[in-house]
């Protein structure tokens, strides 16, 4: 018991847990009210290759902090798909954390930027629900900066998380992404996006399941309904499992909003 209230105690030492709506409550009156917590999110971007620095200037104008670009490649062909920027070629996965109040200014600043060289793409958030105390200091000290520059651009406030859509992230030996997405759309899926990645997996793990861990493996991002997410991720895991020569590990995130990345909405 002790030595559980220690480890909870350099938990809240390191991170700090932040805001949710779920469990939000008004505090007891007789308690010192918290200091006031920025609710974050991550925001990620889908975009062609050539078109990332156009959302990196969009962070830098808006002085985002943290972003992250990593190169993949698209596996869809649906003509939807091609419309929204997403069709198989090169492409940006951009990440960031922000403020959630300016998340619909970021949206809006990247559809202008976009549109003026006819491109599109998708935009999604994913919640998390702690953060490093050092770097949650770092956005408290624009909590209400952040908030007038959203009233300032006559943004709507963010749209409430629906939780409609999910984040399907497949983990599979390099090779197997085309075989991998044929059995994904089979089941549902419109398509995906590839991500080089390097493997690693503990000695234990690796005798308990029979594994030939690779270096190179391969990330699969695949965007998908709640009435898709079970059949795609039954599929997958049945052809290219852990006991298939893909030796796929298979999971998924809750999507809290949706959004095109054109000037027209639409998703």
């Amino acid at each position: 018991m002790a030595k559980d209230k220690k480890r909870e105690s350099l938990f809240l030492k390191l991170f700090s847990q932040l805001p949710s709506k779920a469990l939000d409550k008004p505090e007891p009156a007789a308690k010192t009210p918290k200091p006031e917590v920025p609710e974050l999110t991550l925001l990620f971007f889908i975009i062609d290759w050539e078109r990332a620095n156009d959302i990196s200037s969009v962070f830098e104008e808006e002085k985002v902090r943290f972003h992250y670009i990593v190169r993949g490649r698209g596996t869809a062909n649906s003509e939807m798909l091609h419309l929204l920027g997403i069709d198989a070629a090169d492409k940006a996965v951009i990440i960031c954390m922000e403020q959630l109040v300016m998340i619909p200014v970021l949206i809006k600043e990247a559809r202008k930027k976009l549109s003026a060289h006819n491109a599109s793409g998708i935009a999604f958030t994913v919640p998390f629900s702690a953060i490093n105390n050092p770097i949650l200091r770092v956005f408290k000290e624009s909590i209400h900066n952040n908030e007038k520059i959203a009233a300032e651009q006559n943004t709507p406030p963010p749209k409430p998380p629906e939780h409609s859509h999910h984040l399907v992230l497949s983990l599979i030996n390099q090779g197997y992404s085309n075989d991998f997405m044929n059995t994904a759309r089979e089941a549902g899926a419109s398509g995906g996006t590839v991500i080089n990645v390097r493997g690693q997996a503990h000695e234990g793990v690796v005798k308990f399941f029979g594994l030939s861990v690779q270096k190179e493996r391969e990330l699969i991002i695949m965007l998908t309904n709640e009435e898709k997410k079970d059949p795609i991720m039954q599929a997958v895991f049945e052809a290219h499992g852990i006991g298939s020569k893909a030796q796929g590990i298979i999971f998924s995130l809750p999507v809290e909003r949706v959004m095109g990345l054109s000037l027209i909405e639409l998703v």
